[in-house]
């Protein structure tokens, strides 16, 4: 009897909100599951979840931000298993504040993290597919990859270089004929922990922009873009309604952030103070557990291509002037007035 080998992933930011979903989504379809996040007591907890679900894991202790210590985590993950094949960059952190309040310090570590940990991952998922000759590399991007907003400058400016680095090593790959796959999932407003352990420059507590869904609706989506890797894949109707506005009206739709996103972004209760944040070091995870607004996170979110939805928007467009074409040719008809 020929026994299947079980495939392996590798997840960074694998311990809490998307990252801790989808790492139980891959272990629930029989996936070996590499837990990679600073926090060690958080790796337990994640690691003791999809054990007692009958999954398979490893820890692994490493920031993001250290190429080498990726590098060294992934060559542990070979060392048990012989293979990666997908590596999800999911781990990010960020700050809410203007431009102006966020320190050079502050904006260097979300790029270290948020931009630079996506790089580091990807070129050490790179080094060891290429051996074997196949893989998957997932990106984690947001709607904000597309379409800044106010209060999250750093972390916008962080997702829009990641979109800008995958653009470049698709046509790499593409050039080289390689059979790895590159694909971008963009996701939409996520009820995480990350809005009770972001650093905050504002008076008010942060909050998602609504509408919200929940990590495991999420993470669902996350694991059908890793089987079937397309281009991007945008995650929910408002991230595409996000993306789309952008390109077709940057104008209006700065105009629109301007007017709504400050409001949008923050809760009604007051910011805490000494509330800890997880910029520098990992948050102990009995202060934050789950994210705060289940109340009204929505359990379900649909996907499509990103290259399907800009497809479908250029064949209206076409359609649109088609008609106008048409229209304006048609002979007109005088009628005759009987008297």
């Amino acid at each position: 009897m020929i026994v299947k080998e079980k495939p392996v992933v590798v997840i960074t930011g694998a311990t809490a909100g998307v990252g801790r979903a989808v790492a139980l989504n891959f272990a629930r379809h029989g996936w070996r599951v590499a837990l990679l996040a600073r926090g060690r007591a958080r790796l337990k907890s994640v690691a003791a979840e999809i054990q007692a679900a009958g999954g398979e894991t490893l820890e692994l202790s490493a920031d993001v931000a250290d190429g080498a210590a990726i590098e060294a985590a992934a060559e542990r993950v070979l060392g048990a298993w012989g293979k990666i094949d997908v590596w999800i960059n999911n781990a990010m952190v960020t700050v809410f504040g203007t431009v102006e309040t966020i320190s050079p310090d502050e904006f260097r570590r979300v790029t270290e993290v948020a931009y630079l940990g996506q790089v580091h991952g990807t070129q050490t998922a790179l080094k060891h597919m290429r051996r074997a000759g196949r893989g998957t590399i997932v990106c984690i991007g947001s709607a904000l990859t597309y379409r800044s907003i106010p209060l999250q400058s750093a972390y916008c400016g962080a997702k829009a270089a990641i979109r800008g680095f995958v653009d470049a090593l698709r046509c790499e790959l593409l050039h080289e004929r390689s059979p790895l796959k590159l694909t971008m999932v963009h996701l939409p407003a996520v009820n995480t922990e990350q809005f009770s352990w972001a650093r905050c420059k504002m008076h008010h507590a942060p909050r998602p922009v609504a509408p919200v869904f929940t990590p495991e609706a999420v993470a669902a989506e996350v694991y059908r873009g890793a089987l079937t890797a397309p281009r991007e894949l945008w995650v929910g109707r408002p991230t595409v309604k996000t993306i789309l506005g952008g390109l077709l009206f940057p104008g209006v739709t700065d105009r629109v952030a301007a007017a709504t996103a400050f409001k949008g972004q923050l809760d009604a209760e007051p910011k805490r103070s000494g509330q800890p944040d997880n910029l520098f070091n990992p948050v102990d995870p009995k202060q934050v557990i789950g994210g705060r607004f289940g109340g009204e996170a929505r359990q379900t979110v649909g996907s499509v291509s990103g290259s399907n939805a800009r497809g479908a928007l250029a064949a209206l467009g076409l359609g649109m002037i088609l008609s106008g074409i048409y229209a304006a040719g048609r002979p007109r008809i005088r009628r005759r007035r009987w008297n």
